[in-house]
This record gives C-alpha cells, sequence and structure tokens, in this order.
C-alpha cells in the first residue's frame, strides 16, 4: 500500500488537494476524561482556582480545532465553516465527556480537526484541575462520524 504522505523517494510529503473537488465536510470525535469525585464536585460547583473550567475547555477545543494544521505536520490550512462543542457531565465515572463537530466545504476532510480539538478540550481540563487531582485520565478519543469526501461516510458502530 502506497502512502499518500510519501513521494517517490520515500520523502514526507503533504498532499496535494488541488484537484479534488469541493465538498461539503464533516467530522465529530469525542473524549473522556476521568477523575477523582474531588477534582468532578470542583469542576461541577465552579469551585477552582483557575476559574471556570468546562466553559475554557469549550474555548480551548474551539482554539485547538482552529489550529490543528499548526500542530499536525501534514494537515492542511482549512478555512472551517463551524465548530460546535459540547461538554457532558459523567457523575458515575466521575468525569466528562467532550464532542467536537467541525465542518466546512472543501478539498480535504475535518477529521484530524475534530479529534485535535477534543483533544486540546480534554487537557485544558486537566491543567485547570490537575491541583486537585494529578491521575486523571484521558482516554477514548475517537472518531464518532465523519461525512463528505472520497471515502463517503463513516459512523462508529
Amino acid at each position: 500500500m502506497k502512502l499518500t504522505h510519501l513521494d517517490e523517494k520515500d520523502r514526507p510529503k503533504m498532499v496535494d488537494v488541488s484537484d479534488k473537488a469541493q465538498t461539503h465536510r464533516i467530522a465529530v470525535a469525542s473524549g473522556r476524561i476521568t477523575m477523582s469525585p474531588e477534582a468532578y464536585e470542583a469542576i461541577i460547583s465552579e469551585k477552582t482556582k483557575k476559574g471556570p473550567v468546562l466553559q475554557t475547555a469549550v474555548i480551548a477545543a474551539i482554539m485547538g480545532t482552529k489550529k490543528t494544521s499548526d500542530l499536525i505536520p501534514m494537515c492542511h490550512p482549512l478555512t472551517l465553516s463551524g465548530i460546535h462543542c459540547d461538554v457532558e457531565e459523567l457523575p458515575k465515572l466521575p468525569g466528562f465527556k467532550l464532542t467536537v463537530s467541525a465542518k466546512l466545504t472543501g478539498q480535504t476532510g475535518v477529521e484530524m480537526e475534530a479529534l485535535t480539538g477534543v483533544s486540546v478540550g480534554l487537557l485544558t481540563i486537566y491543567d485547570m484541575v490537575k491541583a486537585i487531582d494529578k491521575g486523571m485520565v484521558i482516554s477514548e478519543v475517537q472518531l464518532e462520524s465523519k461525512q463528505g469526501g472520497k471515502s463517503g461516510e463513516y459512523q462508529r458502530t
């Protein structure tokens, strides 16, 4: 199998998408962070020293989504048309699930943008609460679905 990010001499390259048709593309990714009951309660009650954790995580997720091409070497800089973030409280873990949806009309997909947004958002939660719980675990960062492009639809089952 030929890898698309290597040229004929096996050197790294960014894929040329100039001949690809523009299509409407959407990707949704999610991830979880689990923590101690004390850390969870501090976040829910907004009693952390660093401010409103979940709101800050959403802003960080949006920023991470927008900055993906600065962080992942072979990602194209994209003009995103929309980013949506959702944080779900999971008191039984305890922890949170962060979901990011990214969309555009363009020549390449937005899966990496959604995944990066989730990762940055979850890392922000960790950063803001690590004084309470350094044992938090970020897990299950995964693509949930994608639409558009040559490879078509994908839905995690």
